[in-house]
């Protein structure tokens, strides 16, 4: 191990078998000095640190973010949406016995709606159009579930347009159904972002497809209770809540990659590239420029 360390540390310096001069002294000096306090730094795939498309909430080829003037808003927004979306996964599975969703409300409108909506805009002026789109669409959706809860708008609850004491309301249940079209709207634009992370990484695509699968559950869920399906509705809600448990810890995951680098972590967690995409095709390049050199 340690002649395999050294040898990697010459061709860090610069050197081959003693014969080329040393190049770029200085750089591979400082490299490997970062290398050796962060010595989990090399698990990010490739060479140089680039930023993760988890991390920068951008599926496409990613911009350098050296001469950006504004720091990255996507863990930002990726945090609210995860702290939001645990809280209410958490009722969608009953834990500790909590079937009421108002607790969210709070967090709805204040943190995964206003601060997420504020992150997306953040994301507009950075240039990155998929991260301003789904950050502010995602931040106008908590902030209309929580006006849907909010007790004095009363859209749900007695008294209300769906309530079965209305006049209007012929199926007691009209409601679910509405809330049920509500969630299918949010699925459909769901899928739409889910396709533009195919070629991203394996994290950065797990969690939209999570999440495409919570908001699917729950839909379900609700037109279940419309037919009087309740176990059917529970069980659905339950795998809505499950999903989206799966959804808040990687949205927090690639949160964790926009803001860990060697400045303030020791290690860097992987997103794992998928083969078939940009820096994928760089990694599978330079493996076979690397064994063709040895």
């Amino acid at each position: 191990m340690a002649d395999t360390h050294n040898m990697a540390a010459e061709k860090d310096l610069g050197h081959t078998t003693g014969t080329a001069p040393v190049a770029n002294g200085a750089e591979a000096r400082a490299r490997q000095e970062r290398e050796f306090y962060n010595p989990m730094a090399h698990i990010h795939s490739g060479g140089e640190r680039l930023p993760a498309f988890g991390g920068e909430f951008q599926p496409g080829l990613y911009k350098s973010i050296e001469a950006r003037k504004f720091a990255n808003p996507a863990p930002l927004g990726l945090s609210a949406f995860a702290l939001t979306t645990f809280v209410l996964s958490a009722v969608n599975l009953n834990a500790r016995g909590v079937n009421v969703p108002n607790i969210a409300v709070p967090l709805a409108l204040g943190y995964g709606g206003l601060v997420q909506l504020l992150a997306g805009m953040w994301e507009m002026a950075v240039g990155n159009t998929f991260g301003a789109t789904a950050l502010s669409s995602y931040g106008g959706f908590w902030i209309a579930y929580g006006i849907l809860l909010t007790p004095n708008w009363n859209i749900l609850g007695k008294g209300g347009p769906y309530a079965s004491d209305a006049a209007a309301a012929v199926d007691p249940k009209m409601g679910e159904s509405a809330v049920g079209f509500f969630l299918t709207g949010w699925f459909i634009f769901t899928t739409i972002l889910l396709l533009c992370t195919l070629r991203s990484t394996v994290m950065f695509f797990l969690l939209f497809f999570s999440l495409d699968l919570a908001f699917l559950m729950l839909a379900c869920g609700a037109y279940a209770n419309d037919n009087n399906a309740l176990d059917a509705s529970k069980k659905l809600t339950q795998a809505g809540g499950g999903f989206g448990m799966i959804a808040a810890f990687l949205a927090w995951y690639n949160a964790f990659a926009g803001i860990a680098d060697s400045s303030n972590s020791f290690f860097l967690i992987p997103v794992f590239h998928f083969p078939w995409s940009e820096k994928g095709r760089e990694d599978r390049i330079a493996a076979k420029t690397e064994r063709a050199t040895v």
